[in-house]
């Protein structure tokens, strides 16, 4: 094959694999959003047991630069699977590259270690699939703890 021959070829798999890389974002129209959070967590013997209560801060931010999201559900469950709160009366919207917070105060207790949150979003037409996190932090006598927890999608509707 001619060199020229191979270039022509080369050029032609990169312009069409290039798109295909642009998508990887991935778009969608809706989500379900699993997110670990601890209202506590459990340290060395020298606290023998006792949990160490934590601030935990939801984040979801709103990746896409052109388009509204909104949030239909936000759950707060324990350990269990018990539902301790819901944090929404009605559907929230998210402006394009918005974000909103939902706290649980280092006073409650009763999430535990295996907390979570639940999210549900939609969008009109598809957008970039958002950040959703939770933050957690605390502090005990002279010691402080910081750590997040990045949500993971159990279902949804993909843009093909």
């Amino acid at each position: 094959m001619p060199p020229r021959s191979l270039v022509v070829i080369l050029l032609l798999v990169f312009a069409l694999v290039r798109p295909a890389a642009a998508d990887m974002l991935g778009k969608w129209l809706g989500q379900t959003v699993y997110v670990p959070v601890y209202s506590h967590i459990y340290g060395d013997d020298r606290y023998r047991g006792t949990p160490f209560l934590l601030t935990a801060t939801l984040s979801i931010r709103n990746t896409d630069p052109d388009k509204a999201l909104l949030l239909k559900s936000i759950r707060y469950y324990d350990s269990n699977g018990v539902l301790l709160q819901e944090y929404l009366e009605k559907p929230v919207a998210v402006p394009p590259f918005g974000s909103t917070r939902y706290i649980v105060p280092e006073s409650e207790s009763k999430g535990g270690s295996g907390a979570k949150f639940l999210v549900e979003w939609e969008a009109d037409s598809p957008v970039v699939e958002p950040i959703i996190e939770s933050v957690m932090i605390g502090t005990k006598m002279q010691q402080g703890i910081s750590f997040i927890s990045t949500g993971r999608a159990i279902k949804g509707t993909p843009v093909r």
